[in-house]
């Protein structure tokens, strides 16, 4: 007789609502695999994370005390019936890692902590303890008295402390040291009321300058270039000093300390692109000429064990040093060297061993960042966990996705389950179980298309189903250049003085195994080559109050063609600013904040979420007020805006572009923060072409359905018909097929990779089959 315990098998939801899923019920088998397909935006992410996983992590977070819960995130329930039978999951997601400035690939992983301490312990001459050898801590001392009350008695001590840390005092541990363009932070022949500051943010009659202006320090009326040398000092250089302006008591600080202070200790990935442009024009970035880059102080570099100094491990690549570390033997810190190396191993593992610990995190590609949060996972001894992951094969050469596989087959085997999204064939071969969404996405999906084996899948009428085994084509002819653009020379990164033609006018695919090169050659050449677009998977800002009109500009020409129909200002009909029912303020919901428990959103009554106060929903433009509008689906408002009274050139522009890339079933005002991936990606695509560039540079198929390749490969053809030049770095077979010419880098990753292969036509790749991508895509086209 089995026992009650035993008949848990299963992680059963019913009647899930979240986002676009209509009423989806589903058993999904524990302690196997399970992969979630459908079409970009068919509610695999609202099913997978927004309900599993969202409401596993808020059970655990109840377990904690009320003070502890105090200082985490309140989320709400998930919108479903019922959910039985849940695991504790560990979400490994493709958000990319904080862009923070201090965070290296050894911060974030934790194998720097345990190298600082090996080298503590046994570096000769020894720094000190693990944070001498910290390029986050600086070193630090001081004196002074201290006065003490005991049993009613005061008396003054003296005290002193110091603190050794590894910090470069130079760069404060940056490793780059910046030099800031003068001419580009003002004009000299304007004077401050003339609006002489040429930085983003500081107009003449705004604060930012008044301060300036106001502070006595110079002459707010005379040009800068007639500013006595004391006066040019003041105004550039000035330490803090407190002065009151207009009866305010504020700090004034010298405009390039200021410039250092406020825009260049952030990350430039996190910038928003009007200041990213203005510091990539200002400011260069040179290695600290003290540390030579390695963001360490002196005697963190000088101490180093068989002449290898913690700045020389941190550059090494990650593969090496799990070799080097092989050669430590010393008893008493056996476990720690064990640790180490077993958190190295994991990265080579994983295929990123062509990594170094001191590479910055926010560099690191979606892919790459996801693997990095993997690792820490891979030696766990945990089992019935449920571990959900986010396409784990993103960025990863075919080749690399075999070694996926092989990783995410031992965490089941372990005991666990595994749920993986995930658009591959190749990925979607290993499963146990397949759950298949659609038909289609946003509105037209939400709903179980199919459930069961991967054969069963491939039999039935479903989307995926039909595009499983497709196979695409190598091109019977393929188009000529109409010039080149030359690279010579080429070193970024692990690149070995890479020579190579870019054939422009044509659709070129880069390719070859992740850290081969491919980024580092396009990236590292062509911005020099003056009208370069690039698309790449950097990460859309979002939040409920933005939405697809406003992030492609979409909602401006709307608001204006509404203001001008009425009479009245265009900011009546934005709900972020004048046009906000009073009520919700603009967001449609009304929140409560109830502390530890979860906070309750509830449809704000007066507007009834429409967002827009009851004036401006009676003002119409072609029969529809501004709330009817921003309820049509792209496809829906393209008709509208294109023909009859409704007829608006500006907006059918933008609407033609997010149809072109296959958006035309998103609502044009559903938040951003319901899109999934994929729909970001080619949301960020269609905005950008519209710029004026020749040359694009696209990463393109991230979080794309089999059947939205073909759409993609559509429009890269219209783009290159209409005289442009597309260069995408690709894994995907079927682009590969599809390309007019292909470099393949390699031959593996890191400093074994940097070269390239081969240069030519895809049907020349299949025949020589000299290469890994060769052996891939012969394979793929059936050659």
């Amino acid at each position: 007789m089995s026992h009650p315990a035993d008949n848990h098998d299963y992680i059963r939801v019913q009647g899930a609502r979240e986002n676009n899923l209509k009423n989806v019920s589903v058993d999904i088998p524990k302690r196997r695999l399970t992969v979630f397909t459908g079409v970009s935006g068919s509610g695999k992410s609202s099913l997978v994370f927004g309900t599993i996983a969202a409401e596993s992590q808020r059970m655990i977070n109840e377990t904690y005390s009320s003070f502890v819960q105090g200082f985490m995130p309140s989320l709400s329930p998930p919108d479903v019936n019922v959910l039985e039978g849940l695991t504790t999951a560990i979400i490994v997601d493709q958000e990319r890692m904080g862009a923070n400035s201090r965070s290296t690939v050894g911060t974030a992983t934790d194998a720097n902590a345990m190298l600082r301490i090996l080298f503590s312990r046994m570096g000769f001459p020894s720094a000190g303890s693990p944070q001498a050898y910290s390029f986050n801590v600086p070193s630090v001392s001081g004196a002074g008295a201290v006065t003490i009350s005991k049993g009613g008695e005061t008396t003054t001590e003296k005290r002193s402390f110091s603190q050794v840390g590894g910090m470069c005092p130079k760069c404060e541990g940056m490793g780059s040291v910046t030099d800031l363009d003068l001419t580009q932070l003002y004009d000299e022949s304007k004077s401050l009321l003339e609006g002489a500051i040429t930085i983003p943010g500081y107009t003449a009659d705004g604060w930012a300058t008044r301060i300036y202006a106001a502070s006595g320090f110079v002459d707010p009326n005379k040009p800068i270039k007639e500013y006595t040398e004391q006066e040019l000092q003041d105004f550039l250089y000035k330490e803090p000093t407190k002065v009151k302006i207009e009866s305010i008591n504020m700090t004034y600080l010298g405009l390039v300390n200021n410039v250092q202070r406020s825009m260049l200790s952030k990350d430039r990935e996190a910038m928003q692109p009007h200041i990213r442009a203005f510091v990539e024009r200002a400011v260069t970035y040179t290695a600290c000429p003290e540390c030579d880059g390695t963001r360490l102080a002196s005697h963190a570099r000088e101490s180093k064990i068989a002449g290898v100094s913690i700045a020389d491990a941190c550059r090494m690549q990650i593969s090496d040093l799990a070799e080097w570390l092989r050669s430590i033997d010393e008893p008493s810190i056996t476990p720690l060297v064990k640790a180490l190396q077993e958190s190295l191993d994991s990265f080579v593992e994983i295929g990123l061993g062509y990594l170094s610990l001191e590479r910055p995190s926010g560099t690191l590609s979606g892919g790459e960042a996801q693997r990095t949060k993997m690792i820490r996972h891979l030696g766990s001894s945990l089992t019935d966990v449920t571990y959900v992951f986010d396409e784990p094969t993103i960025g990863l050469h075919p080749h690399d996705i075999q070694n996926m596989n092989g990783l995410l087959e031992r965490l089941r085997d372990k005991g666990n389950t595994v749920l993986v999204v995930e658009h591959k064939p190749e990925a979607i071969a290993i499963a146990d179980h397949v759950v298949d969404l659609g038909p289609r996405a946003g509105a037209n999906g939400g709903e179980i298309c199919y459930e069961g084996s991967l054969d069963g899948l491939r039999a039935s009428d479903t989307l995926t189903g039909r595009h499983l085994d497709d196979r695409a084509q190598l091109k019977e002819t393929v188009r000529k250049p109409t010039s080149q653009f030359e690279v010579r020379g080429a070193n970024t990164h692990n690149l070995r003085n890479v020579d190579v033609d870019i054939p422009l006018g044509v659709l070129t695919v880069v390719t070859g195994v992740a850290g081969s090169g491919k980024s580092s050659l396009i990236h590292g050449a062509l911005p020099a080559h003056g009208d370069v677009i690039v698309v790449d998977q950097g990460a859309i800002r979002d939040s409920r109050r933005s939405n697809p009109a406003t992030y492609t500009g979409l909602l401006e020409p709307i608001r204006k063609a509404f203001a001008k129909a009425n009479g009245v200002k265009p900011a009546l009909f934005s709900a972020n600013s004048e046009g906000a029912c009073p009520t919700c303020n603009g967001s449609g919901v009304i929140y409560s904040d109830l502390g530890v428990v979860a906070g309750v959103s509830a449809i704000c009554e007066t507007c009834e979420g429409k967002r827009f106060a009851a004036g401006v929903l009676e003002l119409t433009y072609a029969g529809k007020n501004i709330s009817d509008v921003l309820s049509m689906s792209v496809s829906e408002a393209r008709e509208f805006f294109s023909a009859g009274e409704g007829k608006l050139a500006a907006a059918a522009s933008i609407l033609v572009r997010l149809d072109d890339v296959g958006l035309g079933y998103l609502t044009i005002g559903q938040p951003l923060t319901t899109l999934s991936g994929g729909e970001r990606q080619r949301l960020k695509l269609a905005t950008h072409m519209a710029d004026k560039g020749g040359v694009y540079v696209l990463k393109p198929t991230t979080g794309l359905h089999l059947a939205d390749v073909q759409q993609l490969l559509g429009l890269m053809d219209r783009l290159v018909d209409a005289g442009k030049s597309v260069i995408v770095i690709e894994h995907h077979q079927a682009v590969m097929a599809h390309a007019d010419w292909i470099i393949d880098m390699g031959p593996g990753a890191g400093h074994d990779g940097g070269t390239v292969v081969f240069e030519g036509t895809p049907r020349e790749l299949v025949e020589a089959r000299a290469t890994v991508t060769g052996e891939h895509l012969a394979r793929y086209v059936g050659a």
